[in-house]
């Protein structure tokens, strides 16, 4: 019998689609700002996505409630034991007495549903003792303990354990600080994770700062082919704000989401729902975006804010992918997790990176697991 921890923070990644750059501590505003539970659904998807095989070898130990029980309920799964019963709302020490009772019960894996905060959590409890897997649901997601989507944490944990386990690193950043702009990031532990290519992220790569000449040629090249009439959605990262830095303008928002249109920012730091509504107003869209270095993610992890609902609405042919040559050499692949599967199935086999002054670089999209066009 396998014996499988789970668990799930209920409140993880609410902060994504509204702009809060996090959730830690600003759960209550999210829901004022109108944002969505979703790490049950990313559970959900997870669950019913291990379901297609059969899974009577298996069984599940649980916090009751909506830090786990609910979930494995919803998706029919019956072989399950709970084995605490946390408070509501839940908090972070509930999340680690339930990884030291899953340990009492001699589970050879635990699988956890959240952001790096829930990672750092978990790792802190159980450290290398077993191995561990994140199903992505949080806003940020820089370690290397997560699967690129909850379809392919399923195919990770139906394999387990007859597929290797490798070390890597729990990264966190301070949430405050990102939220003014700066990025901070610390390594917190090392876990064990189990791997198979391309079902599995890597750690994120933070650049040097040797390559700013390389950003400026990128910046320059957008702003000599900018054209009016045209809405820009500029996302986080200095690469893809070295656009607006070529066009003089530097007044906008380097983590966050903004807008350009005839060359005058329109909207700051913004959410999905400003975004919808910018593209009702307008027709023509250009969204410019940056792949997380190493990771390769060009959607799903940092900027929830182009939902799927803002990239269908604005067509997968609106995007423009930026990368620094640096970033390229180590970023082999890219992936998508806009967190619907036939939305990710649309994007091509590769996308042509634009990384110098009239270069570009065409760069595999990885085979999660979805049927492509």
């Amino acid at each position: 019998m396998k014996k499988i921890g789970f668990l799930l923070n209920p409140v993880s990644g609410m902060g994504g689609r509204v702009a809060l750059k996090g959730t830690d501590g600003k759960a209550s505003l999210a829901e004022k700002l109108g944002a969505e539970r979703v790490s049950g659904k990313k559970a959900f998807s997870f669950l019913v996505s291990f379901l297609e095989e059969n899974t009577a070898d298996t069984q599940f130990f649980v916090p009751a409630g909506e830090m786990g029980e609910d979930s494995l309920k919803a998706s029919g799964i019956t072989g399950y034991k709970v084995i605490s019963d946390p408070l509501y709302p839940s908090c972070a020490d509930d999340t680690k007495d339930a990884c030291r009772k899953m340990l009492s019960e001699n589970v050879s894996l635990i699988v956890f549903c959240g952001g790096d905060g829930t990672a750092r959590d978990v790792v802190s409890a159980v450290g290398t003792k077993v191995p561990v897997l994140g199903i992505p649901s949080g806003v940020k997601m820089f370690s290397g303990v997560f699967a690129v989507t909850p379809q392919a944490g399923a195919e990770i944990v139906r394999a387990f354990p007859d597929i290797p386990v490798t070390d890597t690193e729990i990264m966190d950043i301070d949430e405050e600080e990102y939220r003014k702009g700066n990025l901070r990031s610390e390594i917190y532990g090392i876990a064990k994770v189990p791997f198979i290519p391309h079902k599995r992220q890597g750690g994120k790569w933070v650049s040097s700062g040797s390559d700013e000449r390389n950003r400026k040629e990128i910046g320059d090249f957008l702003a000599e082919i900018v054209g009016d009439d045209i809405l820009y959605l500029v996302g986080a990262g200095s690469t893809a704000k070295a656009f607006l830095d070529s066009m003089n303008i530097r007044d906008y928002t380097i983590l966050g989401v903004d807008a350009l249109y005839n060359k005058k920012i329109i909207g700051k730091d913004l959410g999905e729902k400003e975004i919808l509504s910018l593209l009702l107003k307008y027709e023509k869209v250009i969204i410019i975006l940056s792949p997380i270095g190493a990771q390769g993610f060009v959607l799903g992890r940092g900027n929830q804010q182009f939902s799927p609902e803002v990239i269908k609405k604005a067509g997968v042919g609106s995007i423009f992918v930026v990368a620094t040559g640096a970033k390229l050499r180590v970023t082999k692949e890219l992936f998508i997790d806009t967190g619907d599967p036939k939305l990710n199935g649309m994007f091509p086999d590769s996308i042509s990176v634009i990384c110098g002054d009239s270069l570009a670089q065409r760069v595999p999209v990885a085979d999660t697991g979805v049927n492509r066009r």
